[in-house]
């Protein structure tokens, strides 16, 4: 059985096999039109049927943060950041500097903790030397005076 054989009598009209397939592939196409246009159409009821909220509390947060970033001058950050390094790198060699007089300064108290110890050693021994001359000069003046008695007394008339 072909397509060409083929006949389909309805009432008093006959339709022949090769029309059946013409008229049967216009109507699934049309079918198919017509479900594609009926599922786009309920998408679109879809999307419409949706709230969209209102952007305009948005826009004016973005204004304000657009307005904050030119107050603070946000382009320059990188500019500033870099010249925070550098000043960073500076104060660091400026304490490792300031470590080294640390140091140094910590030697000289040192050397002059034992100046000072030095120095009242030195006094004390002035001290007992100004004592010990004091003591000298009296000693010395003694023994003038048992020199002048010891003359006096071998030679009395003088």
């Amino acid at each position: 059985m072909s397509l060409e054989d083929t006949e389909l009598k309805i009432g008093n009209t006959s339709f022949k096999g090769v029309y059946i397939a013409i008229l049967f592939s216009l109507a699934t196409t049309l079918g198919g039109g017509v479900w594609t246009a009926s599922s786009l159409y309920s998408r679109l009821e879809a999307v419409e049927a949706l709230a969209i909220p209102d952007i305009v509390p948005l826009e004016e947060k973005v204004l304000l943060i657009e307005q904050e970033l030119t107050a603070n001058d946000v382009s320059q950050l990188q500019g500033k950041l870099a010249e925070l390094g550098v000043n960073l790198k500076t104060i660091a060699e400026q304490q490792e500097k300031l470590l080294l007089i640390k140091d140094k300064v910590s030697d000289m108290e040192q050397k002059v903790i034992a100046m000072e110890t030095t120095v009242k050693k030195a006094e004390l021994i002035t001290e007992r030397l100004t004592k010990f001359d004091g003591e000298v000069t009296i000693v010395k003046r003694e023994i003038q005076e048992i020199w002048d008695g010891m003359d006096y007394l071998s030679n009395p008339l003088k």
